[in-house]
């Protein structure tokens, strides 16, 4: 069973003193979600919350604490306050060497596994997809190997994230200068309709792409994502901690076929969380591969 914050934390906490209301949220959160949030972290929480209770109405922290938990439409209000938490910054093409090592690299071995068994279409999987500048960087990629690497092979991208704002914006496939400050000039032409500063997605982009909002710790709707080939969680698991991680990377291990990738953002590891996957170095990125009974035959370091 996971443990709660308030177990992790110490007792007697300045933070503890200073508002229990808030407290209760934090751990709230961190039982939904699985987003633990510090001590030092609680200004910010209190501003989130703030926020929210001004839209309400409410007046004090605890009548808002009730709005989380007793109030009927609690589980909306939920929502609402996640998507406050769990804003994000992204853009596209903002990893490119892990970019470069998908396509030159993990793509090859992957259609290569893939073709001794089926012709099952390319699966990934874009877990925190924030407002989806990353599976349209996947989508474009793997528009631009249809005759190379995926040629005669069909590719389906999941793409979801907690903050469903989020997931609102990457459905309407339109960006402004921030997000695409760093779009080469070919897929920028190619794959975007420009209207003033606005660049709007192409349809063939879309296509290959399918948005819904889903929490990481849900169970029953983490069994659903079966069958992938590659995952990125990028920038995701630094929310969460220990226990929180080990949870989802058990999903993610039973998600992954065996010959599939997992790749995380360049700052996270699985170090001391995890022993099913096994870290593979490549030329420009690091991913992981199943190290257990469940993964391929063949060694996949490149």
């Amino acid at each position: 069973m996971m443990a709660t914050p308030s177990v992790l934390r110490a007792t007697g906490s300045s933070a503890n003193e200073r508002s229990e209301p808030l407290i209760q949220i934090r751990d709230l959160i961190y039982k939904t979600a699985g987003i633990f949030q510090a001590d030092n972290k609680l200004q910010l929480l209190e501003r989130h919350c703030n926020k929210r209770m001004k839209a309400l109405g409410v007046p004090t922290l605890r009548d808002y604490y009730g709005c989380l938990t007793v109030n009927p439409m609690h589980q909306a209000e939920m929502v609402s306050l996640l998507n406050e938490v769990t804003i994000g910054e992204t853009f596209f093409f903002r990893n490119r060497p892990q970019l470069d090592a998908i396509r030159k690299i993990v793509l090859p071995i992957i259609i290569d596994a893939k073709s001794k068994t089926s012709q099952a279409p390319l699966r990934i999987w874009s877990a925190g997809c924030s407002t989806g500048e990353e599976p349209f960087t996947l989508s474009m990629m793997l528009l631009e190997e249809t005759q190379g690497t995926l040629k005669g092979r069909s590719a389906e991208i999941l793409a979801t994230d907690l903050n469903e704002r989020s997931i609102a914006h990457a459905k309407t496939g339109c960006y402004a200068d921030h997000s695409t400050r760093h779009l080469e000039p070919h897929f920028r032409n190619k794959y975007f309709n420009i209207s003033g500063d606005k660049l709007q997605v192409k349809p063939e982009v879309q296509a290959n792409v399918s948005f819904s909002r889903l929490n990481l710790l849900d169970d029953s709707r983490m069994l659903f994502a079966k069958g992938m080939d590659l995952i990125l969680c990028c920038n995701v698991l630094i929310y969460f901690d220990a226990a929180s991680k080990r949870r989802v990377i058990e999903h993610f291990y039973r998600n992954l076929l065996p010959h599939g990738y997992l790749l995380l953002g360049h700052s996270e590891s699985l170090f001391g969380i995890s022993e099913d996957f096994r870290l593979v170095h490549m030329p420009s990125a690091t991913a992981y591969v199943k190290s257990g009974k469940d993964a391929a035959d063949s060694p996949r370091q490149p």
